[in-house]
């Protein structure tokens, strides 16, 4: 997983996916079954077999195609992983030489697989893939099997520019999910983040994959951009970036939209004081971020011209209301506040009447995030001497903790910033716990804690993008 800024940033890559199903004789998946039961598969991982691809181009283009075919195993491999149901069987145990057999059952070709070869070994699944290259274009034809049923899950081409393997291999793993487990899967999501990786004392707004891959520097303030969110559609993002103003000459809290495909950078606020926090509303059409104005900071709902502003919390007692997170249905907004004597989560109308508490543990809690079904919350709280992840249902009853970890000096790490993966099964969080701020993820069950980022910049805020391709 290692983050690499010189690779094509996807967002500008001219990929068309061509999502053909095959015309085979074997009796393809109907689309109503689920084979993998989320809750079970904690319980029991199921066995996949994933050989290595062919290459169906010419034989005197076979050296040219071994980094490809490597680059789309290992990416398919890793989402597989990264899901927490499976578990790979080692290609030592094939009975079969998947180099000299099809990609189709011995019914279909001449040369085909036998599904007793697998059955045998305990398979639940299979994939067999094979690709070709053609003037840099790049055709990936793959085929999911369930050996006991003897049946197509899923058999498909995919096409599209050899500079976006990647992301054709992300396509694939999400097909598969949705028909494996009738959720599609989140790989080709994105993640936005503060960093001060390249800028030496300076944070600046990245974008990048979930897996750290193709990050793209997308803000040039060589100041201190933080706290960036994604718009619902995924195209443009907000953050604040600390700017120097010559009128004043003193640098603020300013609050900026930045649209992906165009690179154009709009300020919506530049009100004296802090103007941060900033995420949408469910619907696309409001805005909500924190604003001080002078004062203490207060949540407020703007339009997305940045114009017109109407507050939404007023202390009470000059508390300080931070944080917004709008629900998925936009009916509620939670948000962090000390107006209880310590930061804690509150939820509130979207109107900002009904305010309740969620929180009464710990000595500070801060970072909500909804799921994407608005059925639970994740925070980070300060427990006794460190932050961990937390999540609770919306009510704030059943409340877990999700991480623990020391740092490599053995005291207790922070794990902080959360915010729920698309598909609602993953969380990504910050840790200190290699003495950098670095990226993670983790089921949310706690299980399958996975490092994103592994350099030594520091990283924060990040931001899981909502749609899911």
């Amino acid at each position: 997983m290692k983050l690499n800024l010189k690779i094509k940033n996807l967002f500008v890559c001219t990929l068309t996916v061509l999502s053909l199903f095959l015309s085979l004789r074997l009796c393809a998946d109907d689309g109503d079954s689920v084979y993998i039961k989320v809750g079970s598969a904690k319980l029991k991982k199921s066995l996949i077999a994933l050989p290595p691809l062919h290459f169906l181009g010419s034989p005197s283009k076979v050296s040219l195609s071994q980094s490809v075919g490597s680059e789309i195993f290992n990416t398919i491999w890793n989402d597989f992983e990264v899901t927490g149901y499976f578990q790979f069987i080692k290609q030592d145990a094939f009975l079969e030489d998947t180099a000299k057999t099809g990609l189709r059952p011995e019914s279909q070709e001449p040369k085909g697989f036998k599904f007793d070869s697998w059955k045998q070994i305990g398979a639940e699944f299979l994939v067999r893939a094979g690709f070709s290259i053609i003037n840099k274009e790049l055709e990936l034809e793959i085929y999911l099997y369930h050996i006991s049923t003897q049946k197509l899950i899923l058999g498909k081409k995919y096409k599209g520019p050899t500079s976006a393997l990647r992301k054709i291999a992300h396509t694939f793993t999400n097909d598969a999910m949705e028909k494996l487990t009738g959720t599609r899967g989140m790989f080709n999501s994105k993640l936005v983040v503060s960093s001060d990786v390249g800028t030496g004392k300076y944070k600046e707004i990245l974008v990048m994959d979930w897996d750290g891959y193709n990050a793209k520097k997308v803000s040039h303030h060589k100041s201190i951009a933080v706290s960036p969110s994604w718009s619902p559609e995924g195209d443009s993002i907000l953050y604040t970036a600390f700017v120097y103003h010559t009128k004043t000459k003193k640098r603020n809290a300013d609050l900026f939209s930045f649209e992906l495909k165009s690179e154009k950078r709009w300020m919506l606020s530049s009100r004296s004081g802090i103007n941060s926090g900033a995420v949408y509303t469910s619907d696309g059409k409001h805005i909500l971020l924190t604003v001080s104005q002078g004062g203490n900071p207060d949540i407020y709902q703007m339009t997305n011209d940045g114009d017109s502003l109407k507050k939404l919390t007023n202390g009470p007692a000059g508390a300080m209301n931070v944080e917004p997170a709008s629900s998925p249905d936009g009916s509620k907004i939670a948000f962090s506040s000390d107006r209880s004597g310590q930061p804690m989560i509150y939820v509130m109308n979207s109107d900002g009447s009904n305010v309740k508490r969620l929180t009464f543990a710990g000595k500070y809690n801060s970072s909500p995030s909804w799921s994407p079904d608005g059925k639970k919350l994740a925070f980070a709280g300060y427990d006794k001497s460190h932050f961990d992840i937390f999540v609770m249902n919306n009510d704030g009853s059943s409340l877990e903790r999700l991480t623990t970890a020391r740092k490599v000096n053995g005291k207790m790490a922070d794990n902080e910033d959360p915010s729920f993966s698309p598909d609602g099964r993953h969380i990504v969080f910050t840790s200190n716990r290699t003495m950098n701020q670095q990226i993670y993820i983790i089921g949310v069950d706690g299980n399958n804690e996975r490092r994103v980022t592994t350099d030594r910049a520091n990283y924060y805020r990040p931001k899981w993008s909502n749609n899911i391709e």
